[in-house]
């Protein structure tokens, strides 16, 4: 079996090794990161096994990695002042038992659906070859999967809080009312697997609809997500936080409302769903929309 990562291999050198197999690719005209893509599929010789577990490694390995800097922050009293909820810290244990749960999710509910992701990718024609497409092309699909995701996100979560479906499904993630950087994973599996659908199931019925997408995006597009919620669920809000420069940001101050109100703020990327639906949550949301009423009974008056 050979990959399909590239469409010529005439010019290669038998290279039973990885290095030998980049010293392939180093040959051709690429940018470095594609070399190691062509590399990875070319030696790994298996396009559905070494997409699996791309995904997979991916997945761990930034999402665990971005949660390590907010471990650490939470062990440094300089940066208490920052914390949203200061009085809230999160105990070593907790922090411990929401890791085992989480990893445990990822093993049992997201690891065997992986395996399964390449086929489809292959049935709907999502781009496996180098070169990859051009910057522009993938700044448009990220940008595209974070409004969709967001929409998505927003409906879905704001579902999850009523009645049954927050008491049997949505409670376990808000379990911690103070939120930390682990936690942004930490639901029950149906949740996981809703809520993952605007994460991985976006991309797919994008390129079901266009027929153009490549699968670094999708991978590109899964580490900017994973980036987002971990710091949405940090617990704290720095003078550089995102959302000074970009105003329609969520961020952590905006996903900490909601876990210390239990309602309102249930976007996951931007604050306009909320803004518009007048569902952000928090004492000053809540002063605004009384304004708002006394404004309007005034009027009437």
């Amino acid at each position: 079996m050979v990959s399909a990562v590239y469409h010529d291999y005439s010019s290669f050198n038998d290279a039973k090794d990885f290095v030998g197999v980049f010293q392939n690719f180093d040959k051709l005209d690429l940018s470095f990161i594609e070399k190691l893509w062509g590399t990875y599929y070319y030696y790994m010789n298996n396009d559905i096994f070494a997409t699996g577990l791309l995904i997979f490694a991916t997945h761990e390995i930034m999402y665990f990695g971005r949660c390590l800097p907010w471990l650490i922050i939470d062990q440094i009293p300089a940066f208490r002042k920052y914390k949203i909820q200061e009085t809230k810290m999160p105990s070593n244990k907790e922090q411990w038992e929401c890791f085992k749960s989480v990893l445990k999710s990822h093993l049992l509910v997201e690891a065997l659906p992986i395996w399964f992701f390449h086929p489809i990718c292959d049935k709907l024609g999502v781009g496996l070859t180098v070169p990859f497409p051009s910057w522009t092309t993938i700044a448009f699909n990220l940008a595209v999967f974070f409004v969709l995701e967001d929409a998505w996100h927003y409906w879905l979560h704001r579902g999850l809080h009523y009645g049954v479906f927050y008491k049997y499904i949505h409670k376990q993630h808000h379990r911690y009312a103070a939120p930390f950087g682990l936690a942004a994973e930490y639901a029950h599996p149906i949740e996981v697997m809703l809520l993952g659908f605007g994460t991985v199931g976006i991309p797919i019925v994008y390129c079901y609809i266009t027929g153009n997408l490549h699968l670094f995006t999708i991978n590109l597009w899964v580490v900017l997500r994973l980036f987002q919620a971990i710091d949405a669920h940090s617990g704290y809000e720095f003078p550089w936080s995102l959302h000074h420069f970009l105003p329609f940001w969520a961020g952590a101050d905006h996903h900490d409302e909601h876990h210390h109100h239990f309602i309102g703020s249930y976007a996951s990327s931007f604050r306009w769903w909320d803004f518009v639906l007048d569902t952000e949550a928090g004492p000053e949301a809540k002063k605004k929309r009384e304004l708002k009423m006394k404004q309007k009974a005034e009027k009437l008056n």
